[in-house]
C-alpha cells in the first residue's frame, strides 16, 4: 500500500490554518524574497487542493429524486 503524501492527509480545516499561517508570514517583511515564492507556492498547492475536496464534496451532494434525476441536496 502507498503512503499518502502529507498534504493529501490534512483537513480542510487544518489546510486552511495552514494558509492563514502562510499569508501572514508573507505579510511579514522580516521573509526574504525567495522564502516568500516558495511559500506562496506552498499556499497556492494547498488552496487547490482544498478547492479540489470542496468540489468533491459538492458532487456528494446531489440527490436522486423519484424520476432519477439529480437535484441539489
Amino acid at each position: 500500500m502507498a503512503a499518502k503524501k502529507e498534504s493529501e492527509e490534512k483537513t480542510i480545516e487544518e489546510s486552511l490554518k495552514e494558509l492563514d499561517t502562510i499569508v501572514e508570514k508573507l505579510e511579514s517583511r522580516e521573509i526574504s524574497l525567495e522564502d516568500s515564492f516558495t511559500m506562496y507556492q506552498q499556499g497556492m498547492e494547498l488552496l487547490k487542493q482544498c478547492s479540489n475536496k470542496i468540489d468533491t464534496v459538492e458532487k456528494k451532494m446531489l440527490k436522486m429524486n423519484e424520476n432519477g434525476e439529480l437535484s441539489e441536496f
